[in-house]
């Protein structure tokens, strides 16, 4: 009997930039086999949002994938289903969504409110304990006990207590950030790694940053979980050279 080796790869945030998320699919050469993960902020930021949750729906069918939410999928939930926003959203992308949805229908709308209510999960643990989640977690004593559930997809705590974690700390160090302990891996989108001038992927202690700010500057990043070989798109800039992305 032949064994099918399958692999798992997981994708950054998106941020509306279907052109890049079709160049790291391709890139990586994955399969209908193979299980996809994404990390959520799948809008917000280059022109296509819309687009681009039409394509997860459709790849959803085709293939094992998993969707995580992100902060910016509720806040485009919240503005499909009341027509209502913050205005603080439109700093952070949500103009290039509204205006790309005046342009769709009402049966593509509610087909999208659905997908953003019943397909996206807060987190993904898999078998071999490792944690897959868009923002972080708060509890010293790991997801299961969030008391603010909305953390999954907005806390960036997580992230700055990986990047000022001495490197030479165990895990059996008093000092050692007990939520660390509970994952044998997490891996995160949410902040952006251009914020500490990188573009790769960027591991510290078991936290894996795979948003390499495809919302600005940067590429769309998808990495095989097992080997971490990466893939990345071009700089976003460069495929929507007519457009701003996010400032």
């Amino acid at each position: 009997m032949i064994k099918i080796m399958t692999k798992t790869f997981v994708i950054g945030d998106i941020h509306g930039g279907l052109r890049a998320l079709h160049q790291v699919l391709e890139r990586s050469q994955t399969s209908k086999k193979d299980t996809l993960i994404f990390l959520g902020d799948y809008v917000d930021g280059w022109s296509e949002s819309p687009q681009v949750v039409d394509f997860l729906i459709e790849l959803g069918k085709q293939q094992n994938c998993i969707f995580i939410r992100g902060n910016h999928d509720e806040l485009l939930l919240n503005y499909l289903k009341t027509n209502d926003y913050n205005q603080e959203w439109f700093k952070h992308g949500g103009q290039s969504t509204i205006d790309a949805y005046e342009k769709v229908s009402i049966v593509t709308r509610l087909k999208h409110i659905d997908f953003l209510e019943s397909q996206l999960k807060d987190y993904y643990l898999d078998e071999q304990n490792r944690l897959f989640i868009h923002a972080g977690f708060t509890n010293v004593n790991g997801i299961a006990y969030e008391y603010y559930p909305r953390l999954f997809y907005w806390d960036r705590t997580l992230w700055e207590t990986a990047l000022s974690l001495n490197p030479a700390l165990t895990k059996e160090s008093p000092y050692y950030p007990k939520r660390f302990t509970f994952y044998n891996e997490i891996y995160i989108g949410h902040t952006p790694t251009t914020r500490i001038n990188e573009t790769i992927p960027v591991n510290k202690a078991c936290v894996w940053n795979i948003d390499t700010g495809a919302a600005f500057y940067g590429p769309l990043t998808i990495l095989d979980v097992d080997s971490k070989e990466y893939w990345q798109s071009e700089p976003l800039p460069q495929l929507y050279p007519n457009e701003k992305g996010r400032n």
